[in-house]
């Protein structure tokens, strides 16, 4: 029985760490990647699967610019 008073300490430990993190959660963005910008998204998509990555570069950036006002970090 000694040993399942361990598992409950790091089950209590294991179910703090968490709560330290959900501090962090908040300041991320509030949608997923994917599913951010969808209109630079397609635009860019198009252009590279047309003229390539060189071509498009301003396109990638529009879309990297729309990412980072959301609050990704690219």
């Amino acid at each position: 029985m000694g040993n399942t008073a361990s598992v409950k300490t790091e089950a209590s430990h294991s179910a703090e760490q968490p709560a330290t993190t959900a501090p962090v959660s908040e300041t991320k963005p509030k949608k997923k990647i994917c599913c951010a910008c969808p209109d630079t998204k397609k635009l860019r998509d198009d252009c590279i699967v047309q003229n390539g990555e060189d071509a498009c570069g301003k396109f990638i950036e529009a879309h990297l610019q729309c990412l980072r006002a959301e609050g990704f970090n690219v």
